[in-house]
């Protein structure tokens, strides 16, 4: 009789751990990015100047977590052209986003980088260590929407 009551308790504990590693990883440390923070501004490197300068957006919607630098996701449109885009602003090559959360649903990583790849988005860099050894990355489609994430750069690999 003892043997089960400490199975049943081993098996109890063990799903309750997997249930809060759960949790903490896909919903404890994410918090929505208002639209009036500073990290709801969407900015990308001038091709001129080396800075990042603020872009017109509109239906920001993102979310962050203090807890990974790499956790921050973005999703929004712009009404400036592709074309307008390539020519003012520092295209990033090697642009890979990362998986987010499965409840945000707005961000499909895995869409976007194969529309990277195809050609069918243009990455550009919005700013160069945002976090040390982290890049914050903007991809555009041609009708508008993107996305925003950050990456490890160079200097971190």
């Amino acid at each position: 009789m003892n043997g089960k009551i400490v199975g049943v308790f081993i098996v109890l504990t063990a799903l309750l751990t997997g249930a809060a590693v759960y949790y903490l990883q896909v919903y404890a440390f994410y918090k929505p990015i208002p639209t009036s923070a500073p990290a709801a501004e969407v900015r990308l490197t001038s091709i001129i100047t080396g800075m990042p300068e603020p872009i017109l957006t509109d239906a920001f919607e993102g979310i962050d977590a203090g807890s990974s630098p790499l956790r921050y996701r973005g999703c929004f449109t712009t009404p400036l052209s592709l074309a307008l885009l390539s020519e003012t602003y520092a295209v990033y090559d090697n642009a890979t986003p990362l998986n987010g959360p499965s409840w945000f649903s707005c961000f499909d990583a895995a869409r976007i980088g194969a529309d990277l790849e195809t050609g069918a988005a243009l990455a550009f860099l919005s700013e160069h260590e945002v976090l040390p050894g982290v890049d914050r990355v903007v991809a555009v489609y041609p009708d508008g929407h993107a996305f925003a994430w950050n990456q490890l750069n160079e200097k971190a690999e």
